[in-house]
């Protein structure tokens, strides 16, 4: 049996988990190689959640990138996750933060670091960061892609 036969989302009918808890994040092995060490970036432009006080959906461009040791997230698993978080309650800086350390518990890799652009509610856009540490010496890391709000001036 290989590592990619205990997968059990990617090629398989898969339903959205209930809630972030319930969902699978498989992994799968990297071979790191020589040299500075890769970064992976997911990037997930329509993430939605629930305020944990009015139940009203908010919405986030999540940008996550990571170097990873000897694992892989596997995508499918990833999205799955992701979505899970459609009908969770909680706090947008919550949100950000249990995704980056989630993939942190499971992964396990070198770095990572997870970007959390939340779209006004109310007239304030939260933006929320948070990383596992300073990034490995010799990788080259893009800037996120996502502009500041601005508003319309």
């Amino acid at each position: 049996m290989t590592e990619t036969d205990r997968l059990t989302l990617l090629g398989a009918k898969a339903s959205i988990p209930a809630s972030p808890q319930e969902a699978s994040l498989e992994i799968v092995p990297f071979q790191r190689g020589d040299g500075p060490p890769a970064v992976v970036r997911f990037t997930c432009p329509e993430f939605t959640s629930l305020c944990p006080v009015t139940g009203q959906p908010d919405f986030a461009h999540i940008v996550i990138d990571y170097a990873p040791d000897a694992l892989l997230v596997e995508s499918k698993s990833l999205k799955l996750f992701m979505t899970s978080f459609r009908n969770h309650g909680a706090f947008h800086e919550e949100c950000t933060v249990m995704i980056g350390r989630r993939l942190v518990e499971v992964a396990k890799p070198l770095w990572l670091r997870i970007a959390g652009y939340w779209y006004p509610r109310g007239g304030i856009p939260i933006d929320i960061f948070w990383q596992t540490g300073a990034p490995p010496d010799g990788v080259w890391l893009p800037d996120t892609g996502v502009l500041p709000y601005r508003g319309r001036g």
